[in-house]
């Protein structure tokens, strides 16, 4: 079909849409409203030219936050009518729901060309959420060097160092000088190079591991200067079925920007660079933030049969639990009955409990993602915890003991109260960080089993100290 529109009236809107663009993104880096709208409109009239303009002008992850913002119906048209034009990053940069659906809108060649221009462990990302037969398809259509490579990483568990390593790095034998080693890097195609790289690997005849040198220290050093003379040890050393998580830790630990994987035998395999691990910290903290309330996933494009699925086993444990609770309180029915105010005041008693056993567990379980519960460090923490609510408790018990006496006149109920609610922040306090340790201990995630083990045993406490109390006293 012939353009029969006016060049010059083309031009102009191409211009107003490119300042639109730049002005996109906000200071704040937020995608401003009015620019969602406008895309919104564009993916509605099928303008691919605006789209296209688009991708290309933002940034991978701008991008990525944009298509997050549309409707399910506009984010799918979009991604249908981008097509290869989408950039690859951008795919990456998606959430987990997102991304799945942006895979099954894609074609199959539209993804051949994306894993082309991804890093092996990107494009191992993308391809580790569709299915084999799919996923064989793709890498039919992909070069034989780029297969083999995601196939290696993809042979590895998910949220292991395999799967985080490049298999693109830069070795050099250690007897290279400094000359040499940047001869080659100028040299060698751009693709047989990392896009982002921090250190060159000094290896052995054997492809082992001998050192490091930073890219930064080559232009400190004359250009015959031995590398091995300027090389440093590695400071760690990955092994790819190394957990991810273990990977995140020794990057704080030691503050680095890369690290070399090598295998069993010491040889080099690949590196794992920051940017992917600053994603496994953000990813690890947010598992254990949704696992403290029982849920899986909350991305914004999940859907409400996917919630209602991640989330309703938790709420029907929470069920069995507080059944449990009302099984314990209807065996002081007795008391209850006789004296009604207890009604009123045991909620205050497991409520406050219950707060301070979840601020003990919230330390606690950062605590452990962080490795400063080991060892000596873990009975110091106790310690803590137990002064901690052995302080709060008598400070919260003593304040709701006075209130319970002006308010019902009762010294024995106010001395109920006290003591009640004085045991039970105690045994928060212990609880709050005894059973994560003790999960952890078991090798399960403290995040996502403690929860609720702390939470129903302090009302547990609560109740049967309270009304046990109340039943000796009172009765």
């Amino acid at each position: 079909m012939n353009d029969t529109r006016d060049p010059d009236a083309h031009d102009a809107v191409s211009e107003k849409a490119e300042t639109d663009i730049s002005e996109a993104v906000e200071q704040s880096g937020v995608i401003s409203p009015a620019f969602i709208a406008q895309v919104v409109g564009a993916v509605g009239d099928g303008d691919k030219p605006f789209l296209w303009r688009t991708v290309k002008e933002l940034h991978p992850a701008d991008v990525a936050d944009l298509l997050e913002h549309l409707p399910p119906e506009a984010f799918r048209k979009a991604i249908h009518l981008l097509g290869q034009h989408l950039p690859a990053e951008a795919v990456a940069e998606l959430s987990d729901t997102a991304r799945l659906d942006a895979l099954n809108e894609l074609t199959d060649a539209a993804l051949s060309a994306m894993v082309g221009h991804l890093d092996s462990d990107d494009a191992s990302f993308l391809l580790g959420d569709i299915e084999e037969d799919r996923r064989a398809r793709i890498l039919s259509k992909v070069s034989a060097t780029d297969r083999a490579a995601i196939e290696s990483s993809l042979a590895f568990d998910e949220e292991t160092a395999g799967r985080l390593m490049q298999r693109a790095f830069v070795a050099a034998p250690v007897f290279w000088t400094v000359g040499q080693a940047i001869d080659h890097m100028r040299t060698v195609s751009e693709d047989d190079l990392p896009e982002v790289f921090f250190e060159i690997y000094l290896v052995d005849p054997g492809f082992r591991l001998q050192g490091t040198v930073p890219v930064s220290g080559l232009v400190r050093h004359p250009r015959e200067t031995l590398l091995k003379d300027v090389m440093k040890e590695a400071p760690v050393l990955v092994r790819p079925e190394m957990d991810q998580e273990e990977v995140a830790y020794l990057f704080r630990q030691y503050n680095l920007a890369s690290a070399p994987v090598v295998d069993e035998a010491g040889r080099l395999t690949g590196m794992i660079t920051i940017d992917d691990v600053v994603d496994v910290i953000q990813e690890e903290a947010q598992e254990d933030i949704l696992a403290l309330s029982g849920v899986s996933e909350a991305g914004v494009n999940q859907s409400v049969l996917s919630a209602v699925r991640a989330r309703s086993p938790w709420l029907l444990l929470n069920l069995v639990t507080a059944f449990l609770a009302s099984v314990l309180v209807s065996l002081f029915a007795v008391v209850i009955d006789k004296v009604v105010a207890l009604a009123f005041l045991m909620p205050v008693v497991v409520a406050l409990g219950g707060s301070a056993g979840s601020q003990s567990l919230a330390v606690a379980v950062r605590a452990i993602a962080e490795r400063d519960l080991e060892g000596q460090l873990a009975r110091r923490a106790i310690r803590r915890e137990a002064l901690t609510a052995m302080i709060n408790g008598a400070l919260i018990a003593g304040l709701a003991g006075l209130v319970v006496l002006l308010w019902f006149q009762d010294v024995k109920l106010a001395l109920i109260m006290l003591v009640a609610m004085a045991s039970t922040f105690m045994w928060a306090g212990l609880i709050g960080i005894l059973a994560p340790l003790t999960i952890s201990r078991l090798g399960q995630d403290p995040a996502v089993a403690s929860s609720v083990f702390v939470l129903t045993s302090i009302d547990l406490m609560g109740f049967f100290v309270f009304l046990g109390l109340a039943s000796l006293l009172l009765v």
